[in-house]
């Protein structure tokens, strides 16, 4: 690694934002990677260095809290510009106070109020127009339904019957259909590094670079799509402008280096509502900026933190304009705006800086907050200072997500990210057609009752018979119809899928999202099941008791009678685990058999946010002795209150499952209360410290959220 200092930017801009960086890749070419490589600053220190709020940080917030987020909670959705179609130059500046805003920029023109975004489907926008107590602009509604196609009438002109019995009939819930499909981390850090001036220089560049290709589908595309990425970095400009900022060249300063990130990520929310907005990985990339400018005397660490408390708040008072059943699904209004943080890098160094104790030092200046939703890749051998820290922030406010940073690395690199929950990327060089999820757990009663649903008597499959007979069921039977029956649910899962994105694409471009990534990128396919344990514990009990279908009066199976004992998933059974991990291989295995839209790569995820509770309501009785109507178990973990054997034995589980089989993440939510963790505060961090470092062994195939649920 060169040691070689600049002493000027090279880029077209000719400034002097790059003094005192470490040289490489990184100035010729886009890599911010390597820039963060060269130049960043690892602290294994304590958090005894972190400042305090500021007044001013204290003052604004509490400016949005009186004024803002306490009216918000009275009514849901405090307002809602029903004039304006979304777009990243849409709305003049808006400001909380334009005394005390210290990074600035709002999705409108005004905190809180939500803006609608047509491109993606009228229906919803108008659905959530009038449940948030507004009228419909006539003339916008025209221009939305006669002039505009939005990806949602495209998407319903293509579906099947099929795939419209499986939505109707939740067996396939959540489809991104109607909204942004999101899941995609555009490298906001590029306009901090290069500034905008370079990035629509570049993308030329690669736009002409195959202008002289002979025509197909895929060269029209990629230069369509460049064009649309070049128009988003001048509106992303022009954007900036308003605020009084040129963010044409690169960042001089700590202030700037948050302020261009932040306008980056900015244009991603005012022009895209995807279920998950993550902003990516950002602290080690700031910290750079930071420490030269304590160098120099330019900030003192009350500035930094002020800076780092700033930008969190934006990022606290994102809205888009959701439905309540959305928020139903959902269970509220998130919406995922990831920071991923700490881990190690491939050079065996560890990717905690101070920046990364500031972030967590944003929950004690302002309090707890589900956004942005704090990621920590999880390493034992991380810093044991930081390793402290966190595990007392998570103690007293409950508000971090830990994720398995080997297995992160291993398979996506030190410069991963995850999009939503615990779907990893790389940043700026792939993204994820996001896809919700199949009710796996439903599928296993469709299978015995011959495609008919348990729930309303509809016949949803045809050609697949059922069980007949009073019973016991007999396992391989069971097992045989179960296989075939997804063959159906996962063709028809992802059949939509395609459909979704192909229209998205056309309809929908997440143009400036995409214009801060790599011009040719990686792409996968986001599948995910729920209700995996019930599965896996019904299986359990056909296997090893005895159980007996119960029907009513037309032969449909509405419960059952089970006899004996039999294991379940989540206590460290072979017997039981086995089960779920073959469910979860065979699912995959049958998604991967499947041509995805744009050669994506079929991935998979064990997760239900919080959408478990409404597939619960649209499932009947299982063989397990779950009740029709309740909810799933979260995620990939057991069955709410089978797990008999403890936190360490669900783990265990859990993490039998193949992480091949579910690349983009399984989650394993367990609740800790801090009493439980030990008497003092001491106790209870170097306990929590432990458990964290025992459940993420080498071997760890699981995604584990040790302190929160979601």
């Amino acid at each position: 690694m060169t040691t070689e200092v600049t002493t000027s930017a090279t880029t077209a801009s000719g400034n002097d934002a790059w003094e005192g960086f470490v040289t490489g890749p990184w100035t010729e070419d886009i890599d911010v990677r390597d820039f963060i490589q060269r130049n960043y600053t690892p602290y294994d220190g304590d958090a005894s260095f972190l400042a305090d709020a500021t007044d001013k940080t204290l003052r604004l917030w509490d400016t949005l809290e009186k004024d803002y987020l306490s009216e918000e909670r009275k009514v849901r959705i405090l307002d809602v510009d029903t004039h304006t179609p979304a777009d990243i130059d849409a709305f003049p500046a808006g400001y909380i106070s334009e005394d005390d805003d210290v990074i600035v920029g709002l999705q409108t023109d005004s905190p809180l109020r939500r803006a609608m975004m047509p491109n993606g489907g009228w229906r919803m926008v108008e659905t959530a127009i009038k449940e948030a107590g507004k009228e419909v602009d006539p003339e916008v509604k025209k221009i939305f339904t006669r002039y505009r196609k939005t990806h949602n009438d495209a998407v319903f002109d293509i579906y099947t019957p099929r795939i419209r019995a499986a939505r109707s009939s939740h067996i396939i819930t959540g489809l991104p259909d109607a909204y942004g499909r999101g899941r995609i981390i555009g490298d906001y850090r590029r306009v901090a590094l290069y500034g905008v001036d370079f990035l629509i220089e570049q993308k030329q560049k690669a736009k002409d670079a195959v202008a002289d290709e002979p025509f197909s589908e895929h060269w029209a595309r990629y230069r369509e799509e460049h064009s649309e990425q070049i128009k988003a970095l001048k509106k992303l400009k022009v954007m900036a402008a308003s605020y009084g900022y040129d963010i044409s060249g690169p960042a001089k300063n700590a202030h700037e280096a948050v302020q261009w990130t932040y306008f980056a990520y900015l244009a991603s929310v005012k022009s895209q509502d995807g279920a998950a907005m993550s902003i990516g990985r950002l602290s080690g990339f700031l910290d750079i900026y930071f420490e030269r400018d304590l160098r120099n005397g330019v900030i003192d660490e009350t500035r930094a933190q002020e800076l780092i408390d700033n930008i969190v708040m934006k990022l606290r008072i994102t809205r888009f304009l959701r439905t309540i059943d959305y928020d139903q699904i959902f269970s509220g209004d998130p919406y995922w705006a990831t920071w991923s943080d700490a881990g190690f890098g491939e050079d065996g160094r560890a990717l905690v800086t101070k920046t990364s104790f500031r972030l967590l030092q944003t929950l004690r200046n302002l309090g707890p907050a589900p956004e942005p939703n704090i990621t920590i890749f999880w390493d034992e051998n991380l810093p044991q200072g930081y390793k402290d820290f966190c595990a007392l922030i998570s103690i007293t406010t409950s508000s971090i997500q830990y994720e398995a940073d080997e297995q992160i690395r291993e398979h996506w690199g030190d410069d991963a990210a995850i999009a939503c929950c615990v779907s990893p990327m790389r940043v700026g060089k792939q993204m994820q057609f996001f896809g919700a999820r199949v009710n796996s757990a439903k599928a296993l009663l469709y299978a015995i009752n011959g495609g008919r649903d348990e729930m309303t008597g509809k016949q949803v499959v045809t050609g697949l018979p059922g069980i007949e007979g009073d019973g016991p069921l007999d396992f391989d039977e069971v097992w045989d119809k179960y296989e075939k029956m997804l063959d159906w649910v996962v063709a028809t899962y992802v059949e939509a899928l395609n459909i979704i994105h192909y229209c998205h694409d056309r309809y929908a471009y997440e143009s400036i999202e995409m214009a801060l990534h790599d011009s040719d990128i990686v792409r996968t396919m986001g599948c995910g099941i729920a209700g995996l344990s019930i599965v896996a514990d019904s299986l359990a009990a056909i296997k090893y008791a005895k159980v007996y279908p119960v029907r009513d009066e037309t032969g449909l199976v509405v419960d059952y009678r089970t006899e004996g004992e039999f294991p379940t998933y989540g206590n460290d059974d072979d017997r039981a685990d086995d089960i779920a991990a073959t469910v979860v291989h065979t699912i995959m295995d049958k998604i991967r058999a499947i041509p995805m839209y744009r050669d994506a790569i079929p991935t998979q995820s064990v997760l239900t946010i919080t959408s478990n509770v409404v597939y619960g309501k649209a499932t009947g009785a299982f063989p397990s002795g779950h009740k029709k109507g309740t909810p799933f178990a979260p995620g990939a973990n057991p069955e709410n209150g089978i797990d008999t054997h403890g936190m360490v034995a669900s783990m265990l589980s859990v993490g039998k499952l193949d992480y091949n089989d579910a690349l983009d993440g399984i989650s394993l939510t367990n609740t800790i209360t801090p009493q439980g963790l030990g008497r003092t505060q001491q106790e209870q961090i170097t306990n929590l410290v432990g458990i964290l470092d025992a459940g993420f062994v080498p071997d760890d195939s699981c995604a584990y959220d040790g302190t929160k649920g979601y």
